[in-house]
């Protein structure tokens, strides 16, 4: 196998460059960053300067630089796209994720190329077309189950092609990339970067006959991923790349799971140091340098609405977030009393510290959750260890269901807040240090652990130190003096012919200019990834035909298919093509199975079995209704609904002219 199939890529999303620079800096081995548009977080874009400051600081630890253009495309943007690529490229970006394949179609630079999330890769075949027209790496489907992967991996070529895959962060209910619900209702488009989030709001569930299933609840919400526990199983599965999502996130987010995983991460490949086990391989980092935490990582402290593994151990019954998509916290004791304008809780554990301004609450009696944000907090009363009264910020009385009993959360710890705040890490390439004389002064020789060299020399007369062993132990302090610099000393050593004095004034510039000469040697050194080479003649597309679901929005897209041997394209459900009902949302995630009113859990149920069916059942928010259907022989459902008028009496896009031709719409039960 390849060395770089021993590589494990830890990547982390940011928002902008200040936070891309802490993720760095807390281990991650790339970031994703979004350019200065069409990005699939429309309001997370950054300036070139920024992107190119960025580049500079990852590309001094061996980390790359990803940016997202992701989104699909008019005919109108792909020239200010192409622009973009090039602007990036010569900023120092290292990759572009991309969903729209009509940017393979024109002049990009020569950029290596990841296939997005949008692009929707749950097969074999799709993954190795992938792999044939140029990407050199996808980002997985996260509905995949281990087995899943572990197929994908397989059908792929490890030295053309890696996998990504999403191990923490929100998840889509939607396969990504298959969810129009946010454009059929508002006419801002999920693949454009704008989706309206229908998937955590509250729904009535009805069935065929009217009656209640589920009463306003977030039966689309999902909770959030946390793959901490099966990281070794994915990597064993195929997985060299693991993504933390979050281009929205704040600082203290990325900091915290960076760590978190590139601690578990560490330690699995320093489990497999030495191993001679086929079946457990060596593994590497995908970066240089060792990376020391001033705090203990925990994915508990920022917001989340409780965490599930999805399906990568198959279809489980607790993934849905169905209560609330805010972030329920922590338990951390009961309501003892309620005052005027205070709340006395008595915690679960006398370690439990509150503090002004620490966020807290809990679920009412129907279930929502209500936030308290703490103005004051103090000890209750003199000898009870425990016991604490809290002044909250608003007023009481729009406390719903607070009583004494009631179980108290805590969703905003000041002290964590506060805690990140400060610098929080430090990421160190370690260096060899060797100090020899010449005929005419003296020469330091840097070797980092990549093997790079840097050495400076400077002239200075040969004086015999008074005390040799102190002199030499005074030689490796001065030495291994690294200061602020990214380097730390992993030995210093001191060859000289005879024990000579030499003072700091002449070690400190000797040591600076050697320190210069090693970044230098290392940037001098730095390869960005090579693009992939489409396979030639070009390989046909799995399928002949396409739906709305391909998302092709620009007459480029269409050509790209079309050269790959697809007969019928249908328009992107952007383009207003589709006015009647249609799937709005494809999802792995099923509402009946989550109710236990599955057709297959009843098998073997007496006097149940034949009598339960994947009726469809009714979503209803308000006046919008969706109908959600049951494909189960791949154990899907679908999400139906069609776009609103007032959407399609919004400004058109440039109309689409080459679609003439649909595939008839299959229908499910």
């Amino acid at each position: 196998m390849s060395l770089l199939n021993h590589q494990i890529e830890l990547l982390a999303p940011a928002r902008d460059a200040e936070i891309g620079i802490e993720a760095i800096n807390h281990g991650a081995d790339a970031v994703y960053i979004g350019g200065p548009g069409f990005g699939a977080r429309a309001s997370a874009g950054n300036d070139i300067r920024d992107i190119e400051r960025l580049c500079k600081h990852a590309h001094r630890f061996g980390s790359r630089i990803f940016i997202t253009l992701n989104t699909i495309l008019r005919d109108d943007e792909l020239e200010p796209a192409r622009q973009m690529a090039w602007d990036v490229y010569n900023a120092g970006a290292d990759v572009l994720i991309v969903q729209d394949m009509g940017l393979l179609e024109i002049d990009l630079p020569p950029i290596q190329l990841h296939a997005s999330t949008q692009t929707d890769i749950r097969s074999v075949e799709k993954a190795r077309f992938m792999q044939d027209v140029g990407f050199s790496q996808i980002v997985l489907a996260r509905e995949l189950t281990l087995e899943q992967i572990r197929d994908i991996h397989q059908g792929l070529d490890p030295n053309r092609c890696q996998l990504e895959f999403f191990v923490h962060g929100a998840l889509c209910v939607a396969y990504s990339g298959q969810c129009y619900i946010s454009h059929a209702h508002t006419g801002r488009s999920a693949n454009r970067g704008d989706c309206s989030q229908a998937c955590r709001l509250p729904y009535q569930v009805t069935d065929s006959q009217g009656r209640f299933v589920a009463h306003d609840k977030h039966v689309l919400s999902m909770k959030d991923n946390n793959q901490s526990d099966n990281l070794e199983a994915l990597i064993d599965a195929g997985v060299r790349s693991f993504k933390i999502e979050g281009r929205y996130k704040d600082m203290a987010y990325v900091k915290n799971i960076t760590a978190h995983y590139r601690r578990l991460i560490d330690e699995v490949i320093e489990s497999r140091e030495g191993s001679y086990d086929p079946a457990r391989p060596p593994l590497a980092r995908a970066s240089s340098g060792r990376t020391r935490f001033t705090f203990t990582p925990d994915p508990n402290q920022n917001f989340n609405r409780e965490f599930t593994d999805y399906f990568v151990n198959g279809r489980q019954d607790d993934i849905g977030a169905f209560d609330t998509p805010k972030n329920p916290g922590q338990a951390i004791g009961w309501v003892t009393q309620v005052g005027p304008n205070w709340i006395e809780l008595e915690t679960s554990s006398p370690a439990t510290v509150l503090h002004n301004g620490d966020g807290l609450c809990y679920y009412d009696l129907q279930k929502e959750l209500v936030g308290v944000a703490i103005n004051r907090a103090e000890p209750a009363s003199a000898g009870k260890v425990g016991h604490w009264r809290v002044f909250p910020k608003d007023p009481m009385e729009g406390f719903k269901d607070l009583r004494r009993g009631t179980e108290i959360n805590r969703n905003r710890d000041m002290d964590w807040v506060r805690l990140l705040e400060k610098k929080s890490s430090e990421r160190r390439i370690g260096v060899w240090a060797a100090l020899q004389d010449t005929p005419d002064g003296f020469e330091l020789q840097l070797t980092d652990e990549d093997g790079h060299q840097g050495s400076a020399r400077l002239q200075h007369p040969h004086e015999p130190a008074r005390d040799a062993q102190r002199n030499e132990a005074s030689l490796r302090e001065h030495l291994g003096k690294f200061g602020a610099t990214v380097f730390e000393p992993i030995d210093v050593s001191v060859a000289l012919s005879q024990p000579w004095f030499v003072p700091a004034s002449v070690l400190n510039p000797l040591r600076r200019d050697a320190i210069a000469a090693l970044e230098a040697a290392r940037a001098a050194a730095y390869q960005r990834p090579q693009r992939g080479q489409a396979v030639q003649p070009p390989v046909n597309y799995p399928e002949d035909t396409l739906s709305y679901l391909a998302n092709v929005f620009n007459d480029r897209a269409r050509a790209f298919y079309a050269r790959h041997g697809v007969k019928v394209i249908a328009a992107a459900y952007e383009s207003h093509e589709e006015e009647g009902e249609v799937s709005l949302m494809i999802t792995k995630h099923c509402v009946r199975f989550s109710m236990s009113l599955c057709p297959k859990q009843a098998k073997g149920v007496t006097g149940v079995q034949g009598t339960v069916r994947a009726e469809p059942l009714t979503l209803i928010n308000g006046k919008e209704k969706l109908t959600l259907r049951f494909d189960c022989k791949p154990c899907e459902m679908h999400v139906v609904g069609k776009i609103k008028r007032s959407v399609l009496n919004q400004a058109k896009a440039e109309p689409l002219t080459f679609y003439r031709t649909r595939p008839e719409a299959k229908p499910l039960h």
